[in-house]
């Protein structure tokens, strides 16, 4: 039996979905979606096709996200992203991913992270065919599943066209001049050792810990997703129109690898980035855009944004001191920050644009 608690939230945001639709605001789908996520329907079984069961609110995706402002912190990031994704695995056990956003930038490079389920074979094979085609100086650096390349911006294109030419089963994680992506099936503290993220360093980061829903446990299908230069989202939620979202980018030339609904709210937020438009204005677009509930933490090379749907049934808690802004799920991903216990603690606000920039 549900209690007494979960059914004020059931009757609150049913309530609030109503008032939404009655102005046109909400589909009917994404009603259902909002009532049922905060009843907790697990799923139907047994003899009674429609019994609820239990339904813990930490068994759904965590996310985490850290902004330095203080240069001093940067050789701590990643060992600080460890600890805060790690604290939430018990909101997603089937896979995790962090982005690094790396202080060791050069304008005239560019990396690109790979992953291969064969990295024994498939690596060495690479950087020999690398070192045959191209005269400049290409950079491999093998982690675990995954491998960061950097090279010159001038054989970018070429050296892209060649992985999807003769290497097609590998994936690309991220492009860009700053960001690295490592994720993988299984849990936090798994993933993270296997990567070493806690030596890395870096200006600020995002992370997430994934509860499958609408598509497949795999690597493909873990968070972050990049689909621009040093763009990234991780996702709490679900949209409701993302096959529509879907079709229109088809139709602007946009690719898609999976069939995940994170990876159209990346793509969108990608493509109206391409345009010209500032983090912001694309944030507050999505608003409009983009049916379902959702938390999203976005990042760019200067930085991240934070948005929540307008019903904001995704939690979500932003702590800011001098030294950082950092984001979690729940409060308890921030507890081991340093000076935490003096930082400014709130929930976001419902359909409100937070970013910041280097």
């Amino acid at each position: 039996m549900l209690s007494t608690h979960a059914n004020i939230l059931q009757c609150r945001f049913h309530c609030h979905a109503i008032t939404r639709i009655a102005h046109g605001l909400l589909s009917n789908t994404s009603a259902c979606l909002y009532n049922f996520t905060v009843l907790g329907i697990a799923r139907c079984g047994g003899t009674d096709p429609f019994k609820l069961t239990a339904w813990s609110p930490r068994h759904v995706c965590g996310i985490v996200g850290l902004f330095l402002k203080n240069g001093e912190l940067q050789s701590c990031l990643g060992m600080h992203l460890e600890s805060m994704l790690t604290t939430m695995s018990d909101r997603g056990p089937d896979s995790a991913g962090i982005a690094i956003y790396g202080s060791d930038t050069h304008k005239d490079k560019l990396k690109f992270t790979l992953q291969s389920a064969a990295a024994g074979e498939v690596f060495p094979a690479l950087e020999r065919v690398l070192a045959s085609k191209f005269s400049q100086p290409i950079n491999m650096q093998v982690i675990d599943t995954h491998a960061v390349l950097c090279l010159d911006h001038a054989i970018a294109a070429a050296v892209e066209d060649l992985l999807k030419l003769e290497f097609s089963d590998l994936r690309i994680m991220s492009r860009g001049e700053s960001v690295e992506i490592f994720k993988e099936v299984g849990a936090p503290a798994d993933v993270s050792r296997r990567f070493g993220i806690a030596r890395m360093s870096g200006t600020h980061g995002i992370g997430h810990t994934r509860m499958a829903t609408e598509s497949a446990v795999t690597t493909r299908g873990a968070h972050p997703f990049s689909t621009g230069p040093d763009q990234c989202l991780v996702h709490n939620g679900s949209l409701s129109n993302h096959n529509n979202l879907r079709r229109d980018l088809k139709r602007h030339g946009v690719h898609f690898e999976t069939e995940n609904d994170t990876e159209v709210a990346a793509a969108y937020l990608s493509h109206h980035l391409a345009s010209g438009l500032t983090l912001g204005d694309v944030l507050a677009g999505a608003l409009e855009d983009l049916d379902g509930f959702y938390t999203f933490v976005f990042g760019t090379r200067n930085g991240f944004g934070v948005l929540r749907d307008p019903i904001a049934c995704k939690p979500a808690v932003l702590a800011e001191t001098d030294d950082y802004v950092a984001f979690g799920s729940e409060y308890r991903a921030l507890v081991t920050l340093p000076g935490i216990e003096h930082a400014t603690v709130w929930e976001p606000e419902p359909a409100t644009v937070y970013f910041w920039e280097h």
